[in-house]
């Protein structure tokens, strides 16, 4: 008799749950895709997951259909699933050729900067409470010095952010927003390289790009104030629209997922296409899945598993792990300043992945991991 399916069961050790293991799904993994799904009443939702490495021809995918009550995972050649998909109907058709086309294309610069290595973005947080450095670069001229030899050390977008969204952060307001970055943004415009706002508000956006920035990185996907998208379209500026789960201050209280990485990708699908409608091209968009942002380490780790996911979007991908507090839950006692290693880790599992940019603290370090990383994958 031919084995069943293997099931993987979030809800592991014999049944007992940590108390992050919220997800509600369960991934059935399968030799081969199933028939007739769309014919029934409740069509699954289709995902595609490459497989091969970044600097390859896409030949073989993770498919993943999401239905009611599980996740089925199929990894087969790209052409047995358009072969799949035809058998299958016109729906299914057209969500594969959407994402085949996606996750096949190559990526145009963004921000003018062309994305066929992994780019480093360097942050330059002028805030008393971040959760790394908070305090550290509150004076403009210390701010505007780090940036400086962040840049000297590789980064390639300095991310400039007056506001601190970590876990438990109560919001500030704009004044004081504004009154902490554009001094940094003014000194760092001669550094040659794009300025990136890390905000939430289209007041501080606009004051921003007026100053010389030239990327928006929001956490709240433009979404938080309803002015955003109209203005990062009046002014044509890249953005980065990245998924968090609630508010900064409540947002780990008790984050729930059916799966976090699917979940996540139709989030972020639904803010491009909404970007889009606002009038934001979207050779403007990259994503961010956010992690840390309204995650347990379960959902965080997840993600990273299937991070090769959102090339799914067609858009460049961001992440940021740098430093980040499920490092610290992996590695219990470390605090933030000791999680450099983890912080490798995680970059290095993105960047093999397909991720294009990297935000982090630690530019030089990460800098000689990819050289290293590269070096690598290109020996014979």
């Amino acid at each position: 008799m031919a084995p069943g399916p293997v099931v993987w069961s979030r809800s592991r050790n014999r049944g007992r749950k940590a108390p992050w293991d919220n997800d509600v799904s369960e991934i059935v993994h399968k030799a081969a895709l199933p028939r007739g799904l769309f014919a029934s009443g409740s069509p699954p939702q289709i995902y595609l997951r490459p497989l091969d490495r970044p600097e390859c021809l896409v030949e073989r995918v993770e498919v993943l259909l999401r239905q009611p009550d599980r996740i089925v995972s199929v990894e087969t050649a790209i052409d047995g699933v358009r072969d799949w998909a035809a058998a299958e109907g016109a729906m299914a058709r057209a969500r594969i050729k959407t994402l085949i086309d996606r996750i096949s294309g190559s990526r145009l610069p963004f921000a003018g900067l062309a994305l066929d290595r992994p780019r480093i973005m360097g942050i330059v947080n002028v805030t008393p409470d971040s959760f790394s450095d908070g305090g550290q670069f509150v004076v403009p001229e210390a701010a505007i010095a780090h940036g400086r030899t962040l840049r000297a050390a590789g980064a390639d977008i300095l991310d400039i952010g007056g506001e601190s969204t970590r876990p438990g952060a109560v919001p500030v307001s704009a004044d004081d927003e504004l009154k902490r970055v554009i001094p940094v943004i003014a000194g760092l415009q001669d550094c040659g390289v794009p300025l990136s706002i890390d905000t939430r508000r289209a007041a501080v956006m606009a004051a921003a790009l007026d100053a010389g920035a030239a990327i928006v990185n929001d956490v709240s996907a433009l979404t938080h104030d309803p002015d955003s998208p109209a203005l990062a379209a009046r002014c044509r500026a890249p953005v980065v629209l990245m998924h968090m789960q609630g508010e900064p201050a409540t947002m780990q209280a008790d984050p729930r997922y059916d799966y976090a990485p699917l979940d996540v990708f139709d989030y972020l699908e639904v803010r491009i296409a909404a970007c889009v409608a606002a009038g934001i091209a979207p050779a403007n968009i990259a994503v961010d899945p956010g992690i840390g942002f309204g995650k347990s380490v379960k959902h965080n780790l997840e993600i990273l598993r299937r991070l090769s996911l959102f090339h799914g979007l067609g858009v460049p991908i961001l992440l940021g792990a740098s430093r980040k507090g499920f490092i610290g839950r992996l590695s219990p006692g470390e605090s933030a300043d000791r999680r450099l290693p983890g912080s490798l880790a995680a970059a290095l599992a993105g960047v093999a992945q397909g991720v294009q940019i990297l935000r982090v603290h630690d530019v030089a370090e990460t800098a000689q991991a990819l050289a290293v990383w590269q070096a690598i994958q290109s020996a014979s």
